[in-house]
Protein backbone atom coordinates (compact mmCIF):
# COMPACT_ATOMS: atom_id res chain seq x y z
CA UNK A 1 0.00 0.00 0.00
CA UNK A 2 0.96 3.62 -1.19
CA UNK A 3 0.51 6.32 0.81
CA UNK A 4 1.81 9.97 0.03
CA UNK A 5 1.65 12.57 3.18
CA UNK A 6 1.04 15.84 1.59
CA UNK A 7 2.32 19.35 3.67
CA UNK A 8 2.07 22.63 2.54
CA UNK A 9 4.16 24.90 4.12
CA UNK A 10 5.16 28.59 4.08
CA UNK A 11 8.14 30.22 5.73
CA UNK A 12 7.98 27.37 8.59
CA UNK A 13 10.93 25.44 7.92
CA UNK A 14 11.97 24.39 11.44
CA UNK A 15 8.42 23.38 12.01
CA UNK A 16 8.88 20.94 8.65
CA UNK A 17 11.84 19.34 9.57
CA UNK A 18 10.45 18.54 12.90
CA UNK A 19 7.61 17.08 11.71
CA UNK A 20 9.27 15.07 9.50
CA UNK A 21 11.31 13.69 11.91
CA UNK A 22 8.13 12.67 13.94
CA UNK A 23 6.43 11.25 11.11
CA UNK A 24 9.24 9.14 10.44
CA UNK A 25 8.81 7.45 14.08
CA UNK A 26 5.10 7.01 13.98
CA UNK A 27 4.88 5.38 10.41
CA UNK A 28 7.75 2.70 11.98
CA UNK A 29 5.74 -0.96 11.98
CA UNK A 30 3.10 0.17 10.24
CA UNK A 31 4.02 -2.16 6.99
CA UNK A 32 3.06 0.58 4.32
CA UNK A 33 4.82 2.68 2.18
CA UNK A 34 5.40 6.49 2.98
CA UNK A 35 6.20 9.02 0.78
CA UNK A 36 6.34 13.13 1.54
CA UNK A 37 5.19 15.67 -1.03
CA UNK A 38 5.34 19.37 0.80
CA UNK A 39 4.50 22.00 -1.07
CA UNK A 40 6.86 25.43 -0.44
CA UNK A 41 4.28 28.21 -0.96
CA UNK A 42 6.71 30.42 -2.22
CA UNK A 43 8.47 30.71 1.01
CA UNK A 44 10.56 34.37 1.47
CA UNK A 45 12.87 32.35 4.00
CA UNK A 46 15.29 30.33 2.93
CA UNK A 47 15.15 26.28 3.39
CA UNK A 48 17.78 25.62 6.13
CA UNK A 49 20.36 22.61 5.62
CA UNK A 50 17.89 19.67 5.76
CA UNK A 51 19.71 16.20 7.10
CA UNK A 52 18.48 13.06 5.31
CA UNK A 53 17.82 10.29 8.49
CA UNK A 54 14.48 8.91 7.72
CA UNK A 55 14.57 5.64 6.84
CA UNK A 56 10.79 5.15 7.12
CA UNK A 57 10.20 7.46 4.27
CA UNK A 58 10.79 6.49 0.84
CA UNK A 59 10.93 10.00 -0.58
CA UNK A 60 10.44 13.11 0.42
CA UNK A 61 10.02 16.09 -2.81
CA UNK A 62 9.65 19.59 -1.98
CA UNK A 63 6.97 21.56 -5.09
CA UNK A 64 7.88 25.03 -5.12
CA UNK A 65 5.67 27.49 -6.34
CA UNK A 66 6.36 30.47 -8.21
CA UNK A 67 3.64 32.90 -6.47
CA UNK A 68 2.23 32.52 -3.28
CA UNK A 69 -1.70 30.87 -3.72
CA UNK A 70 -2.75 30.23 0.27
CA UNK A 71 -2.91 27.47 1.97
CA UNK A 72 -6.01 25.62 0.97
CA UNK A 73 -4.62 26.32 -3.02
CA UNK A 74 -1.38 24.35 -2.38
CA UNK A 75 -3.34 21.43 -0.75
CA UNK A 76 -5.37 21.69 -3.96
CA UNK A 77 -2.07 21.95 -5.93
CA UNK A 78 -0.38 19.08 -4.49
CA UNK A 79 -3.43 16.70 -4.96
CA UNK A 80 -3.70 17.76 -8.53
CA UNK A 81 0.23 17.02 -9.19
CA UNK A 82 0.09 13.52 -7.12
CA UNK A 83 -2.91 12.23 -8.88
CA UNK A 84 -1.40 13.07 -12.44
CA UNK A 85 2.27 11.98 -11.43
CA UNK A 86 2.63 9.39 -8.72
CA UNK A 87 1.44 5.97 -8.13
CA UNK A 88 -0.55 5.78 -4.86
CA UNK A 89 -3.28 4.41 -3.00
CA UNK A 90 -4.28 7.31 -0.48
CA UNK A 91 -2.87 10.98 0.30
CA UNK A 92 -2.44 12.26 3.80
CA UNK A 93 -3.09 15.66 3.67
CA UNK A 94 -2.02 17.42 6.93
CA UNK A 95 -0.35 20.87 8.59
CA UNK A 96 3.39 20.98 8.24
CA UNK A 97 3.45 23.36 12.09
CA UNK A 98 2.63 20.09 14.29
CA UNK A 99 -1.15 21.22 14.71
CA UNK A 100 -1.74 18.12 13.12
CA UNK A 101 -0.64 15.33 15.49
CA UNK A 102 0.97 12.86 13.51
CA UNK A 103 0.41 9.84 16.35
CA UNK A 104 -2.57 9.85 14.53
CA UNK A 105 -1.26 8.62 11.48
CA UNK A 106 -1.61 4.90 12.55
CA UNK A 107 -5.26 5.52 13.57
CA UNK A 108 -6.12 6.59 9.67
CA UNK A 109 -4.33 3.43 8.61
CA UNK A 110 -5.80 1.26 11.18
CA UNK A 111 -8.90 2.25 9.80
CA UNK A 112 -8.45 1.81 6.16
CA UNK A 113 -9.72 -2.31 7.45
CA UNK A 114 -13.07 -1.39 7.75
CA UNK A 115 -13.21 1.82 5.40
CA UNK A 116 -11.07 1.25 2.40
CA UNK A 117 -12.89 3.04 0.13
CA UNK A 118 -13.74 5.98 1.90
CA UNK A 119 -12.60 8.81 2.89
CA UNK A 120 -11.61 9.01 6.67
CA UNK A 121 -11.44 12.61 8.31
CA UNK A 122 -9.87 13.80 11.71
CA UNK A 123 -12.87 15.09 13.39
CA UNK A 124 -12.07 17.93 16.06
CA UNK A 125 -12.40 16.53 19.52
CA UNK A 126 -10.24 19.00 21.53
CA UNK A 127 -8.77 21.99 20.46
CA UNK A 128 -5.76 24.62 22.18
CA UNK A 129 -6.31 27.89 21.22
CA UNK A 130 -7.68 30.02 23.56
CA UNK A 131 -11.43 30.23 24.97
CA UNK A 132 -12.11 33.27 22.77
CA UNK A 133 -10.84 31.57 19.58
CA UNK A 134 -12.54 28.15 20.66
CA UNK A 135 -15.88 30.32 21.43
CA UNK A 136 -15.41 32.33 17.47
CA UNK A 137 -14.90 28.53 15.82
CA UNK A 138 -18.08 27.28 17.52
CA UNK A 139 -19.90 30.30 16.29
CA UNK A 140 -18.22 29.43 12.99
CA UNK A 141 -19.48 25.80 13.23
CA UNK A 142 -23.10 26.87 13.81
CA UNK A 143 -23.35 29.38 11.45
CA UNK A 144 -22.03 26.62 8.83
CA UNK A 145 -24.57 24.33 9.68
CA UNK A 146 -27.95 26.75 9.82
CA UNK A 147 -26.89 28.27 6.33
CA UNK A 148 -25.58 25.40 4.96
CA UNK A 149 -26.85 22.12 6.60
CA UNK A 150 -23.66 20.73 6.81
CA UNK A 151 -21.77 19.94 9.86
CA UNK A 152 -18.11 19.89 9.29
CA UNK A 153 -15.78 18.62 12.32
CA UNK A 154 -12.68 18.41 10.23
CA UNK A 155 -9.36 20.54 8.43
CA UNK A 156 -7.69 19.21 6.19
CA UNK A 157 -6.34 15.98 8.43
CA UNK A 158 -7.96 13.29 6.69
CA UNK A 159 -6.79 10.08 4.73
CA UNK A 160 -8.41 9.98 1.25
CA UNK A 161 -8.32 7.31 -1.30
CA UNK A 162 -7.52 7.48 -4.91
CA UNK A 163 -10.99 7.61 -6.12
CA UNK A 164 -11.76 10.48 -3.88
CA UNK A 165 -8.70 12.38 -4.84
CA UNK A 166 -9.69 12.48 -8.48
CA UNK A 167 -13.06 13.33 -7.80
CA UNK A 168 -11.53 16.71 -5.58
CA UNK A 169 -9.06 17.63 -8.59
CA UNK A 170 -12.42 17.77 -10.52
CA UNK A 171 -14.32 19.70 -8.38
CA UNK A 172 -13.91 23.68 -8.52
CA UNK A 173 -14.78 23.80 -4.64
CA UNK A 174 -11.22 22.13 -4.14
CA UNK A 175 -9.46 25.43 -5.17
CA UNK A 176 -11.31 27.31 -2.30
CA UNK A 177 -11.89 25.48 0.97
CA UNK A 178 -10.54 21.61 1.14
CA UNK A 179 -12.96 20.75 3.67
CA UNK A 180 -16.09 22.44 2.13
CA UNK A 181 -14.97 20.56 -1.18
CA UNK A 182 -15.18 17.16 0.54
CA UNK A 183 -18.57 17.75 2.18
CA UNK A 184 -19.69 18.49 -1.11
CA UNK A 185 -18.26 15.42 -3.21
CA UNK A 186 -17.97 12.80 -0.03
CA UNK A 187 -21.27 12.63 1.73
CA UNK A 188 -20.58 9.10 3.61
CA UNK A 189 -17.06 9.71 5.32
CA UNK A 190 -15.54 7.61 8.15
CA UNK A 191 -13.74 9.47 11.40
CA UNK A 192 -10.95 9.57 13.98
CA UNK A 193 -11.18 11.29 16.93
CA UNK A 194 -8.15 13.82 16.54
CA UNK A 195 -7.21 16.50 18.99
CA UNK A 196 -5.72 19.91 17.88
CA UNK A 197 -2.13 20.37 19.01
CA UNK A 198 0.18 23.30 19.32
CA UNK A 199 2.42 24.90 16.94
CA UNK A 200 5.88 23.55 17.20
CA UNK A 201 7.67 27.13 16.92
CA UNK A 202 5.93 30.23 16.61
CA UNK A 203 2.78 31.70 17.00
CA UNK A 204 -0.53 30.01 15.42
CA UNK A 205 -0.96 31.75 11.52
CA UNK A 206 -5.24 31.50 12.36
CA UNK A 207 -6.54 34.98 13.49
CA UNK A 208 -9.78 36.11 14.07
CA UNK A 209 -10.20 37.72 10.30
CA UNK A 210 -8.45 34.51 8.84
CA UNK A 211 -10.96 32.40 10.40
CA UNK A 212 -14.07 34.29 8.71
CA UNK A 213 -12.38 33.81 5.54
CA UNK A 214 -12.21 30.24 6.44
CA UNK A 215 -15.66 30.30 7.46
CA UNK A 216 -17.21 31.57 4.50
CA UNK A 217 -15.00 29.91 1.94
CA UNK A 218 -16.68 26.77 3.67
CA UNK A 219 -20.47 28.43 3.10
CA UNK A 220 -19.52 29.31 -0.39
CA UNK A 221 -19.26 25.94 -1.53
CA UNK A 222 -23.13 25.48 -0.59
CA UNK A 223 -24.37 28.94 -1.80
CA UNK A 224 -27.36 28.02 -3.08
CA UNK A 225 -28.56 26.19 -0.23
CA UNK A 226 -27.41 29.25 1.77
CA UNK A 227 -29.23 31.59 -0.07
CA UNK A 228 -32.22 29.20 0.29
CA UNK A 229 -32.32 29.23 3.74
CA UNK A 230 -31.35 33.04 4.02
CA UNK A 231 -34.65 33.54 2.02
CA UNK A 232 -36.19 31.81 4.49
CA UNK A 233 -34.80 33.13 7.55
CA UNK A 234 -35.75 36.57 6.40
CA UNK A 235 -39.60 35.67 5.51
CA UNK A 236 -40.27 34.10 9.12
CA UNK A 237 -38.35 36.72 10.92
CA UNK A 238 -40.70 39.55 9.11
CA UNK A 239 -43.46 37.50 9.93
CA UNK A 240 -42.79 37.43 13.45
CA UNK A 241 -41.80 40.35 14.35
CA UNK A 242 -43.69 42.85 11.57
CA UNK A 243 -44.95 45.18 13.92
CA UNK A 244 -42.95 47.62 15.70
CA UNK A 245 -39.95 46.94 13.70
CA UNK A 246 -36.89 48.76 14.87
CA UNK A 247 -33.39 49.14 13.91
CA UNK A 248 -31.77 46.97 16.31
CA UNK A 249 -34.74 44.49 15.35
CA UNK A 250 -33.32 45.06 12.22
CA UNK A 251 -29.74 44.03 12.68
CA UNK A 252 -30.20 39.95 11.86
CA UNK A 253 -31.56 41.01 8.52
CA UNK A 254 -28.62 43.26 7.81
CA UNK A 255 -26.15 40.40 9.29
CA UNK A 256 -27.59 37.63 6.85
CA UNK A 257 -27.66 40.33 3.60
CA UNK A 258 -23.79 40.85 4.49
CA UNK A 259 -23.25 37.27 5.21
CA UNK A 260 -24.78 36.61 1.60
CA UNK A 261 -23.18 39.55 -0.18
CA UNK A 262 -19.72 38.14 1.43
CA UNK A 263 -20.07 34.38 0.18
CA UNK A 264 -20.91 35.23 -3.07
CA UNK A 265 -17.78 37.49 -3.23
CA UNK A 266 -15.26 34.76 -2.30
CA UNK A 267 -17.19 32.12 -4.04
CA UNK A 268 -15.49 33.95 -6.98
CA UNK A 269 -12.05 31.88 -5.46
CA UNK A 270 -14.12 28.71 -7.35
CA UNK A 271 -12.26 28.92 -10.35
CA UNK A 272 -12.19 25.81 -12.41
CA UNK A 273 -9.65 26.92 -14.95
CA UNK A 274 -7.51 28.54 -12.15
CA UNK A 275 -7.05 24.87 -10.77
CA UNK A 276 -6.90 23.42 -14.42
CA UNK A 277 -3.74 25.43 -14.83
CA UNK A 278 -2.37 25.25 -11.25
CA UNK A 279 0.55 23.24 -12.26
CA UNK A 280 2.04 26.07 -14.26
CA UNK A 281 2.78 27.57 -10.86
CA UNK A 282 5.62 25.01 -10.22
CA UNK A 283 8.89 26.58 -10.10
CA UNK A 284 10.84 23.13 -9.74
CA UNK A 285 10.51 19.93 -7.72
CA UNK A 286 13.41 19.09 -5.33
CA UNK A 287 13.96 15.64 -3.92
CA UNK A 288 15.53 15.51 -0.69
CA UNK A 289 15.21 11.55 -0.63
CA UNK A 290 14.92 9.50 -3.17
Amino acid sequence: MKIIILIPVYNDWQSLFKLLQNINYEVDGLNKEFSIFVVNDASTENKPQFYNNLNNLKSIKIINMKENRGHARCIAVGLKYILENENFDYVIPMDGDGEDNPEEIKQFIDNLNYHPDKPIVGERIKRSESIFFQFCYFIHKLITFVFSGETIKYGNYTCLPKSIVEKMINEKATWSSFSGSLAKIAKERASIPSVRGTRYFGPSKMNFLNLIKHSFSIIAVFKLAVALRSTLFVIIYFFLVHQNISIIMLLPIIFVIVMIISIFIISKRENIEEFRNSLKNILVIEELKK
